[in-house]
């Protein structure tokens, strides 16, 4: 039986990074079909423009040409014709990060959103994909990974895939090139491990540690898993980081030096960083891939879709993430609360969080969170970050006023399970109402402060509660984010000029300027270039200022742009905003308890 949408797509110049696809609709609209793509990718909230990358597109019936005609940004449609309708099309794509596509002599990567049009009234009709490989003996060895249901492909992997709807399609990213492999099964569910990119790694070990991960969070939630097989795609390079989770597979982008090497049984800071990723993209398998706002039910990726529930999605996430990494005995407490520790101190360094709420945070994603300049630290909050926290909070809230007889733990699984009965999204005002239905407790006056208020979050009072103090501390240096152990008593702050910078060849570059900080008050933005500081060209500021006393005058200059500039700063004493976390001796218990 014909499909109503067939898709072919090929790799048809990977050194002019050109996908080519084919369309065939097996019976076009009668005033003419029209098609769409993307203008977002769930999970990713910001208007991409994802069309921009459509080189060229052609149409035909019949062997006959047919005009199409382009309706705006997105849009195109295809004059009337009787019989089978075939688009033609070619997309551009070099985009490394994990929302598009990408395409060189060496890999192949794309995410349906990015290449395959949307056949308007066909979106709940079942749809087959043609994945062709690339023309030429260098690309003998390519082979194919994604989560895609198949339906007759080769061992390769390169063939015929199905899916139900064009939502599923876009759900389903793919993999194309020389890669190495690793399986594993997680509750008896098959998992696969893609890596591509140039590493050396020990990817038994990688493969291991996952499993652990894997199977605490489907316990957690509650067997059995939401997919039939799991597929992890990770690209590694330089300097890159990042992952999007999708609903039976997840695509990353990390560092190689951040993968395990053999014989060290040891996690290094990368390795952890790459394990908290793939920990967070998998709990999304439940948490916003099924568990999702009802502004998501279905998306509408024609335009923003708002919801003041990202906290929730995303900062629950991250709380759980590094949580996962614990309890499935990854690291040890310790670890974990250096980690958490780091967190906080971020969200303390950003006069954002006084400005603005994590409802607002995650209502104006679109605009804010996904566009950020230099002054985002001074005007808003993570919905990740102070999310994650708000997430801590709420979980010791529980615990405490419950005297432990309920957690966060309970309230997720109660979110799967209506998930599992109704499949429906969450009403704006339903998270709440779920949370305290399912712990018998009134939990008003914390939501109204952790989520519509810019009040601090008492997490002092509440580690407290658990056997762990909490205290502020000064960094000892630029990169001092915080961590295990209190202060030494007595320590006096250091001389501050209120700015993160990065090298530039002329000196340090601004990347922010921070609220009330010396900087800002002498006039210095982001942006500008130090050059000199009383003279002396401008280097490691952290030795340039130890040399110098709070209140102390100096002089900087600078460049805005091309243009010179001299300014007299008179240096602050740094913020105590450096978190501390000590564990006492019988404390932490909630970190160990509520494992699946």
């Amino acid at each position: 039986m014909t499909v109503p949408v067939h898709y072919s797509i090929r790799p048809c110049s990977p050194a002019t990074h050109c996908f080519e696809i084919t369309l065939t609709v097996a019976k076009p609209a009668r005033k003419g079909q029209v098609f769409t793509l993307p203008a977002w990718i769930p999970g990713s909230y910001l208007i991409r423009e994802f069309s921009r990358h459509i080189v060229s597109i052609q149409a035909s019936c019949a062997g006959k040409d047919v005009q199409v005609r382009k309706l705006d940004k997105h849009t195109w449609q295809a004059e009337p014709v009787s019989g089978s309708l075939t688009l033609v099309y070619q997309v551009y794509a070099y985009d490394l990060s994990v929302r598009g596509a990408y395409l060189d002599e060496m890999r192949g990567f794309f995410n349906a959103s990015s290449v395959f049009l949307a056949v308007a009234g066909h979106e709940s009709s079942p749809c087959e994909v043609e994945i062709r490989p690339p023309k030429g003996r260098m690309f003998a060895d390519w082979k194919v990974a994604t989560a895609l249901p198949a339906l007759e492909v080769k061992k390769s992997g390169f063939g015929y895939y199905r899916a139900a709807s064009y939502d599923e399609l876009l759900d389903h990213p793919v993999e194309l090139g020389e890669f190495q492999t690793v399986s594993f099964k997680a509750c008896g569910v098959p998992h696969q491990f893609v890596v591509s990119g140039r590493f050396r790694g020990d990817l038994k070990r990688l493969a291991r540690d996952t499993k652990k991960i894997c199977e605490y969070q489907i316990k957690l939630f509650g067997t059995p898993a939401p997919f039939e097989r799991y597929v992890f795609m990770l690209y590694v390079g330089k300097d890159i980081y990042g992952g999007l989770e999708h609903r039976a597979s997840t695509a990353l982008v990390a560092n190689r030096d951040d993968l395990p090497q053999a014989g060290d049984e040891g996690i290094g800071d990368g390795y952890l960083k790459l394990l908290g990723l793939i920990s967070h993209e998998y709990f999304h398998s439940w948490n916003v891939k099924r568990i999702k706002p009802a502004a998501f039910s279905p998306y509408d990726l024609s335009r923003e879709g708002y919801t003041r529930l990202l906290w929730a999605f995303e900062g629950i996430t991250s709380y759980y993430d590094d949580l996962t990494l614990l309890r499935c005995g990854l690291i040890d407490t310790p670890r974990y609360l250096g980690l958490l520790a780091q967190t906080i101190s971020g969200v303390q360094r950003g006069a954002g969080r006084l400005k603005q709420t994590l409802e607002e945070s995650s209502f104006d994603a679109w605009t804010k969170y996904y566009r950020q300049d230099e002054n985002s630290p001074n005007s808003i909050v993570s919905y990740y970050t102070k999310g994650s926290l708000a997430a801590l909070a709420l979980d010791l809230t529980l615990r405490t006023r419950s005297a432990g007889k309920t957690s966060l733990d309970e309230v997720m699984r109660a979110l799967w399970q209506k998930w599992l009965t109704d499949g429906q999204g969450l009403a704006e005002d339903e998270w709440e109402a779920i949370a305290q239905q399912v712990t018998g407790l009134s939990l008003q006056d914390f939501f109204d402060s952790a989520l519509r208020s810019t009040e601090e979050l008492p997490l002092s009072t509440l580690l407290a509660t658990q056997g762990v103090d909490m205290c502020w501390d000064y960094a000892d240096h630029a990169a001092d984010a915080g961590g295990i152990g209190m202060p030494t008593a007595g320590r006096k702050p250091r001389a501050s000029l209120g700015v993160k910078t990065a090298p530039d060849p002329l000196g340090l570059r601004l990347i922010n300027v921070l609220d009330d900080g010396a900087a800002q008050q002498a006039g210095l933005a982001g942006g500008d270039v130090l050059v000199a500081v009383d003279g002396l060209k401008a280097g490691d500021l952290d030795k340039m200022l130890a040399r110098y006393r709070v209140g102390e005058k100096l002089t900087l200059h600078l460049f805005r742009r091309d243009e010179l500039l001299v300014r007299d700063v008179v240096l602050q004493a740094q913020a105590a905003a450096t978190c501390r976390l000590q564990l006492q001796a019988d404390g932490g218990f909630w970190l160990q308890t509520g494992q699946a």
